[in-house]
């Protein structure tokens, strides 16, 4: 059997990194003690601010980042591939980027990736993001490849607004990609009502694993985000679940077999067809 043990660590980031950095220690260090040997984290692990400047004041470039060297070492710690689902870095031009870091049992970068799709929203409730005043987006899919405890593990990145781009996801299955990953920090309105179905969607779509770790409860900033981080299954079915917004960890073995079984029964990926996009202005 080609089994990952993989593990989501759910968070509830302050706005201080060396708060955040002792809470991805012990959660990080109970993924491993349970046999983890691939750990996600969510998005913006290091720090949670809505404060704009604040936040921007606070950044390091990677090379001098406190999250980003603290995650090295667990990583080499543990001997396990550790994926920091994101963390704010400084950027050219005073701006910040949203980017993810997969390390190795050695400690050393694996890939990174910059989130592609800016959160501009206005919801229902009042609330109101401009992630582009503050984050350069990225402009490339990343996709990682390692292998252990004999499964070869082809990664695909995404975070959070991501998931509603299924053309990311799509991108990333038609290169390799067996396990997708969407580590958010879903707000709780949109979570209530959209997490599980779209993650759950874009594992069946592809025929992959999705594992999405998330932000969860109410912040030292005011926001709240849903939590529920979760492990998805190629046919869609969760394996692992954190129940609620509470920090903690939830672990599943992933038999990464099952994504060529699933893939083998519903052939979407390769039945896809080219079609015409010259849509008529004629109304019926």
């Amino acid at each position: 059997m080609a089994e990952l043990v993989a593990a989501v660590v759910q968070m509830r980031s302050t706005t201080k990194p060396e708060d955040n950095i002792a809470s991805l220690e012990a959660l990080v260090g109970q993924a491993a003690t349970q046999g983890a040997v691939y750990v996600q984290t969510p998005e913006m692990t290091g720090a949670i601010c809505r404060d704009r400047e604040a936040l921007l004041a606070s950044l390091r470039p990677a090379a001098d980042d406190p999250v980003v060297a603290a995650a090295s070492e667990l990583a080499r710690r543990h001997g396990i591939y550790l994926h920091i689902g994101s963390t704010a870095i400084a950027a050219p031009g005073g701006m910040a980027a949203n980017r993810a870091f997969l390390f190795g049992p050695d400690g050393n970068q694996v890939e990174t990736y910059d989130k592609i799709h800016m959160f501009d929203v206005d919801l229902d409730n009042g609330e109101s993001w401009r992630e582009s005043r503050t984050y350069v987006p990225g402009e490339r899919a990343a996709l990682a490849r390692f292998s252990v405890g004999g499964a070869d593990v082809r990664l695909g990145f995404a975070v959070c607004y991501d998931m509603r781009f299924p053309e990311l996801f799509r991108a990333e299955a038609l290169a390799g990609a067996n396990v997708l990953t969407a580590p958010a920090a879903f707000t709780r309105q949109t979570g209530e009502a959209h997490w599980h179905v779209l993650l759950r969607a874009r594992a069946i779509e592809n025929n992959a694993f999705m594992i999405a770790a998330a932000q969860g409860g109410r912040h030292e900033d005011g926001r709240e985000t849903y939590g529920h981080s979760i492990i998805i299954d190629p046919w869609g079915r969760v394996l692992a679940e954190v129940d609620g917004d509470e920090p903690g960890i939830a672990v599943a073995r992933l038999d990464l077999t099952a994504v060529d079984t699933a893939r083998g029964k519903i052939p979407n990926l390769r039945n896809r067809r080219p079609f015409a996009t010259e849509f008529s202005a004629k109304a019926s």
